[in-house]
Parts: structure tokens; C-alpha cells; sequence
């Protein structure tokens, strides 16, 4: 079972810089931060650039993964992400993750001044950014002449690259998905998936709800004839609802939890003082000395 740490990029560098450079100290194998322009009840607060902040992470660290969780379609363009992905990733020495997801209807779907999409309208744009992503960040060859697509959604004219990924065959694409359209994408194009299940449920209710889901992503990659060991699956163990770090027996259980449900990887956030997410940095060191 790989650890990971999701650290909302709410402080200034001079703050956060110690927590990234924690995570590592403290055995974490990959920290993430939020891909949005401002979230949900943090909305009114300090919320700094997801890209901006994981490059000073890579300048700060030398071995811990360091990804987006997750990015999206609400207000990104696959030509321009991917050469931002694509340089973090050669600033890190080849440790960036690229978690991705469909894009949510809250705060960052209309602050471009979008329409609402349907459910399928998103799944469809969904679809054409993980593929414009996943074309984009491999190797292109200098005399490629670029990278080109047309989509409903996207489209590119002779895209430039960095030049040769720092990751072979490119960053990893770790792919956020519930429903079946969504985790058939996951089969189809990624090299992990990450749930954070339904929310809003019971404690008891979620779990199930999670066993459901990891059910239904082997039907997924049965489907698309996939070996299930190609793929890591990661659970995000926090909610609205739910913090696992409560206590390090807590987080502890979720994680072997988790690990007998087939999961590769758990991932919790840093305690926050108050509100969504609020625990002890006690209970984080405490839970990290567990799985050192």
C-alpha cells in the first residue's frame, strides 16, 4: 500500500513550503494539491495556482510524487496544460502524477462564464480532454510536425511539446470516475484510477458503495480485455462528511480497509485548523510512523 497527502493550496509558499517538504520527511509516496480556481466552503478564501505551487513543491523535494487531484475540463485546454504538465514533470526529475476528472458543476463550471452541460455533454468533452492529454504529453518526434485533432470540444493545430517526456511513455494519467462511461475510460486510457465514492453516505453505506465500484471497474477492464495488475487504483478516504485522520488508529483502518478491497493507494489532506478537513499534524505524524 502506497500513502498519499493532499495539501490545499490555501497558505503562502513561506508556510506551505514546510508541509510539502514534511510530506516527504515523513514518508509520504505522493502529495497532491487541488486543480481548482477556489472550492466549495473555501471558496472566500486564500486559494493560490495549482501549477505554480507544484513546480515550487518539485524545487523543494527530491523523491515524493507530486500530482493534481484533480484536474479538469472547467477551465483548462489540453495544448497549454500539457506542456505545463510536461514541465513539471522535467523540473521534478520525472515524479509528476496527472489526476484528472470530468469537472464539477460548482464553483470553476460557470466562472469562465460557461454554460450548464448536461451529464453527457460533460462525459463527452471528458473523453476528448483525456485523449488530447494523453496524445499530447508523449514523445514527439522533432520531425512530427506537431500534434493535431478536432473535436467538439478541442481542437489543435501542429501542437509543440517539451521533446521527450521525462516518463516513458508520458506522466502517468490517473483517472477520477464512478460511472460505468467514465471508469470504460479508465480501462480504455489510464494507468490508475481514484474514486472518492459517493458522498454523503454513512460510513458503513460508503464502504459497500466502494466495493461496488472497484466490482465494476474489473467488469470495465474485463471488457476492454485489460490485465487488472496494469492499473493502480487509489482511494481518497476524506469527505465532507468523513476525515480518516480523526486518529491514526482511524486512518490506520481504512487504509487495510481499502488494501483488501484491491486498492494500490490511499490518500488523505493534511489537518486543516478548522472546518472541512480540521485534525491534528500530531495525528499525521502519528499515522505516517505507522507505514514508514
Amino acid at each position: 500500500m502506497r500513502h498519499g497527502i493532499v495539501i490545499l493550496p490555501q497558505e503562502p509558499w513561506a508556510t506551505a513550503r514546510r508541509k510539502w517538504e514534511d510530506a516527504e520527511q515523513l514518508g509520504f509516496d505522493h502529495a497532491w494539491t487541488y486543480d481548482h480556481l477556489s472550492w466549495r466552503s473555501l471558496a472566500d478564501q486564500p486559494w493560490h495556482a495549482t501549477i505554480p505551487t507544484l513546480t515550487a513543491a518539485a524545487l523543494s523535494t527530491t523523491t515524493i510524487r507530486l500530482g493534481t487531484f484533480v484536474a479538469s475540463p472547467n477551465f483548462r485546454h489540453p495544448v497549454p496544460f500539457a506542456k505545463e504538465i510536461a514541465t513539471v514533470d522535467e523540473i521534478s526529475g520525472g515524479r509528476m502524477l496527472l489526476g484528472v476528472g470530468s469537472g464539477g458543476t460548482g464553483f470553476d463550471a460557470f466562472v469562465l462564464g460557461q454554460p450548464e452541460y448536461t451529464p453527457r455533454q460533460r462525459h463527452e468533452r471528458y473523453v476528448e480532454f483525456v485523449t488530447g492529454l494523453d496524445d499530447l504529453l508523449r514523445f514527439e518526434a522533432p520531425e512530427s510536425g506537431g500534434i493535431s485533432f478536432d473535436g467538439e470540444w478541442y481542437t489543435a493545430r501542429s501542437a509543440r511539446m517539451v521533446g521527450e517526456p521525462a516518463q516513458q511513455p508520458r506522466v502517468p494519467l490517473i483517472i477520477a470516475a464512478n460511472g460505468p462511461k467514465g471508469l470504460a475510460l479508465v480501462a480504455d486510457r489510464g494507468d490508475g484510477w481514484v474514486t472518492t465514492g459517493p458522498e454523503g453516505k454513512p460510513e458503513g453505506e460508503w464502504w459497500q458503495a466502494i466495493a461496488g465500484l472497484s466490482a465494476r471497474l474489473d467488469d470495465a477492464l474485463a471488457a476492454a480485455g485489460r490485465d487488472p495488475q496494469t492499473l493502480d487504483r487509489y482511494l481518497s478516504l476524506d469527505s465532507e462528511s468523513m476525515y480518516f485522520l480523526e486518529s491514526a488508529d482511524r486512518f490506520e483502518d481504512a487504509a487495510g480497509r481499502a488494501a483488501a478491497l484491491g486498492f494500490t493507494d490511499v490518500i488523505t489532506h493534511w489537518p486543516r485548523p478548522d472546518g472541512i478537513y480540521a485534525g491534528s499534524e500530531d495525528v499525521l505524524v502519528e499515522a505516517a510512523s505507522r507505514f514508514r
